[in-house]
């Protein structure tokens, strides 16, 4: 990849208008539009702030199939490799590597669960580096009935690492990364269980 090719990172990419749309917004479950405006900042419009959320949902599911979303009903959704493979398949668009994520939202009769994601941190690069990112960094609980796939479109290979040994790796030359990608799994490591994160980080523990 022309940016940040053979780096590690996590799942991730660019915020789109859809991600934003009145059409999505209604489509989600968790957060408000103005709750998420609240924890990002009112340099966003409400559905803006949305937005984020439901682009890391989007790219968590186009880069690993990893779907955070609850049925219409509310009731949680069960969900194989083998089923995320071929939604990704069937609503992926064969001129691009994107997903039209509200068809499929549609289709399933599915929410985006955006209480899923919690919020993490804000990286910027400085003005006089060419490449630029503004990347927002969330967190995730994998449901436990999903198994991230191994490869998709856009990952050549991927890693499921605790953050202790993903350091180890790095500290190794075995695992390149970039500075926000190594901070956040600095910091993370200072956590010695997925409870005291949980406390720390997410909006609603009983959602996670």
């Amino acid at each position: 990849m022309p940016v940040l090719g053979g780096m590690y990172c996590f799942p991730g990419g660019t915020l789109r208008k859809d991600d934003y749309s009145a059409a999505m917004i209604e489509r989600c479950a968790g957060l408000t539009a103005e709750e998420a405006r609240k924890i990002v900042g009112a340099q966003f419009r409400p559905q803006e702030a949305a937005g984020l959320w439901v682009a890391g949902i989007r790219e968590l599911f186009e880069e690993v199939g990893v779907l955070l979303a609850v049925k219409e009903s509310g009731a949680r959704l069960a969900m194989t490799s083998a089923h995320a493979a071929r939604l990704i398949d069937e609503h992926r668009d064969r001129t691009t590597i994107s997903i039209d994520f509200l068809s499929l939202l549609n289709a399933e009769h599915l929410r985006c669960e955006l209480s899923r994601l919690a919020y993490f941190s804000h990286w910027q690069t400085p003005a006089q580096v060419s490449r630029r990112f503004d990347t927002h960094f969330f967190l995730a609980v994998i449901p436990g009935d999903q198994t991230p796939l191994e490869t998709s479109y856009e990952v050549a290979h991927s890693l499921w690492l605790t953050p202790d040994r993903a350091l180890q790796l790095y500290g190794r030359g075995g695992l390149p990364m970039i500075f926000p990608t190594f901070a956040s799994l600095r910091t993370l490591a200072d956590f010695e269980t997925l409870e005291s994160l949980r406390k720390e980080y997410f909006r609603d523990r009983s959602s996670v």
